[in-house]
């Protein structure tokens, strides 16, 4: 902005100044100007400082600048929708959490699971929101299958005044990183929506993804021109945080007391599943039936020695442990910090900053990618070592290229009110050789061969709102979990018992042998004995000529399960995503088509209307 001498008011001098201002000033504040010399003329002073009685001149200009800001900018909608499609429960705390952020600036925020809402309305929407989880290989979690399948229907309406943005959850060392997330940021562009602000992919350790996400959309949605409306709404929204009711969190891991360390196989068994009951006195946490246990492991100590000696480094050394600039030895931090057993793009493409080796960097060209993902599957960071030999790093530099070790989830085995202080969990020690060398489970055989009674694992609750028991007792209750996936009916169990539970159950559990592989026998016998579960009926793949699994026996029971849902009974999976999973859905769909007497289309309708009304939950992975 420049102003001209000719017919101007003012001098060449005075032009000059101008000239000089003008070109520094924000656009608040040349709004601001106008109103403080619009309040001058009206008093006819210059006087900056009121006479007796009057208001000054610049809470005057303040006034006239906040008119002028809303006469010129257009106002921005405080109407946020914010949806979550979450699988085990972390983007539906994270959208409530973002919703407290909001309405403690004024804003009027609508949650809701993404099966929850009502897409005719989407619309209408002018501020959306979206935080999505990816499942097994780049789907949408469950909650999230329909919105995800409405948006790419013809059904879809043109959104050209919607604002959104998205923020996706997921791990880098699957092949479809953040699918979900990135599928959802995609439609919504071709539907005609403008992003408030770019879509934010989050690995594992998310926290500070996160929060800078948080930043982004809320600076957006609150505008240049909202700066006062959102600092008096600030100093008048309520406080609604709940504080926690135990200080230890994700973040924060108790080093829980381990009580017992079991093998649930038995003697002969080619698998070793361990039974471990774990401490939580003093911690003041607690879970309820269906939540998960955060376990912090510590990697195979040989896999540390054997890297360590590989780079040639000293053990003993001093490097980072995090992101907070908290150091320690580098045999610490290869042990209990730093993901060593995982392969992915990220890290390979970090580490070919550090090596000219040629067959790292032919991996990673685009025309590569087929041979990038053949590498990565089953590797580890002692074979990308080994394999793109000599590196000559310093191990303060390298282990900064590595991502923090996560924690592992499992379903937690056990109900908090029948074991006050404890929390029970089943794990399936993993071991396999690939690659000409022998691999580890990291937690698994962490669990299995070096943690016993008395020592301590870093743990914490995760709660999953999403596969929970039903809020009324007395409703029916369908289980199906072969292998590990029968772990949280046990806690289903414990609880019903604890409740004088009068709803009926059935449990389904599959595994390979009768004899070997029954994992937690006496408590479903006990509690057949004592009624606290009405039926069982088990599958044991490898005692029969013809594999026979747990979709097999729902097939057999076919017209009493049907009558079970027709009472209302709510059904619960738990166990392998790829394969189980998929057959169990399919048996239960074929169930409802031939006793139902339905179309394939109605019946699989039947059972995501099921899911829609949370009576059909399935906890896979």
């Amino acid at each position: 902005m420049q102003l001209q001498v000719t017919n101007s008011p003012f001098s060449e001098s005075q032009v000059e100044l101008l000239n000089r201002l003008l070109p520094t000033l924000t656009e608040s504040q040349q709004i601001w100007l106008g109103g403080y010399l619009s309040a001058m003329s009206l008093r006819g002073t210059t006087n900056l400082v009121p006479a007796a009685g009057e208001q000054p001149v610049l809470a005057a200009a303040s006034q006239n600048a906040a008119a002028a800001s809303a006469a010129v900018a257009p106002q921005l909608s405080r109407e946020v929708t914010i949806l979550f499609g979450s699988q085990t429960g972390n983007c539906q705390r994270l959208a409530s959490s973002l919703s407290r952020k909001l309405e403690e600036q004024g804003f009027q925020v609508t949650v809701a699971a993404m099966n929850a809402f009502k897409t005719n309305t989407l619309k209408k929407v002018e501020n959306l929101l979206i935080l999505a989880s990816t499942h097994g290989e780049g789907e949408p979690p469950d909650n999230a299958r329909a919105f995800h399948e409405f948006l790419y229907s013809k059904r879809a309406p043109q959104l050209e005044s919607l604002r959104y943005s998205v923020l996706a959850l997921g791990d880098t060392s699957y092949e479809f990183f953040c699918q979900t997330g990135k599928d959802f940021d995609q439609r919504l562009e071709e539907l005609g929506g403008q992003r408030l602000s770019p879509r934010v992919d989050c690995d594992l350790d998310y926290d500070e993804a996160v929060a800078d996400w948080f930043e982004q959309v809320i600076s957006a949605l609150n505008g240049p021109q909202n700066v006062t409306a959102i600092a008096d709404a600030a100093v008048e929204a309520a406080e609604t945080a709940d504080a926690p009711a135990s200080p230890y969190s994700r973040n924060h891991p108790f080093h829980a007391e381990v009580l017992e360390n079991l093998n649930l196989n038995g003697r002969g068994s080619d698998r070793e599943t361990r039974h471990l009951e774990l401490s939580l006195a003093g911690s003041n946490l607690s879970f309820e039936p269906g939540d998960s246990l955060g376990v912090y492991p510590e990697n195979h100590p040989q896999l540390v020695a054997d890297i360590i000696a590989a780079m040639g480094w000293n053990p003993d050394e001093s490097v980072p442990l995090n992101k907070k600039g908290e150091e320690g030895t580098l045999r610490e931090a290869l042990l209990r910090h730093y993901e060593i057993t995982v392969l992915t793009k990220p890290l390979l493409e970090q580490a070919a900053k550090l090596t000219a080796a040629a067959g790292l960097h032919a991996l990673l060209v685009p025309e590569a990618a087929a041979e990038l993902k053949a590498y990565i599957h089953g590797r580890d960071l002692l074979d990308l070592i080994v394999d793109f030999a000599p590196w000559g790093v310093p191990a303060r530099s390298f282990v900064t290229i590595l991502r923090k070790l996560p924690a592992r989830l499992y379903s937690i085995a056990s109900s908090f009110n029948a074991n006050p202080d404890e929390v029970h969990f089943a794990v399936r020690a993993v071991r396999y050789e690939s690659h000409g060398r022998e691999r580890y489970g990291v937690c698994s055989v962490h669990c299995a061969e070096r943690v016993q009674p008395g020592d301590t694992l870093p743990v914490y609750i995760q709660s999953n709102p999403n596969f929970k028991l039903p809020a009324n007792p007395d409703v029916p209750v369908i289980m199906i979990g072969p292998g590990t996936g029968v772990a949280p009916f046990r806690s289903f169990l414990e609880e019903r018992e604890e409740q004088g539970a009068g709803g009926k159950t059935w449990l389904f559990y599959g595994d390979r042998h009768f004899v070997t592989d029954f994992l937690y026998q006496t408590d479903w016998q006990r509690m057949l004995k004592d009624g606290v579960l009405n039926k069982l009926d088990v599958a044991f793949s490898r005692d029969t000529e013809e594999k026979v699994y747990v979709q097999h026996r729902i097939l057999e029971h076919s017209k009493e399960l049907y009558a079970w849902l027709k009472e209302g009974a709510h059904v619960y999976v738990c166990g392998d995503e790829k394969h189980m999973a998929h057959d169990v859905h399919a048996a239960l769909v074929t169930v409802i088509q031939e006793e139902g007497g339905l179309s394939p289309s109605d019946a699989a309708a039947y059972l995501d209307n099921m899911q829609q009304e949370q009576r059909y939950q399935r906890d896979v992975y």
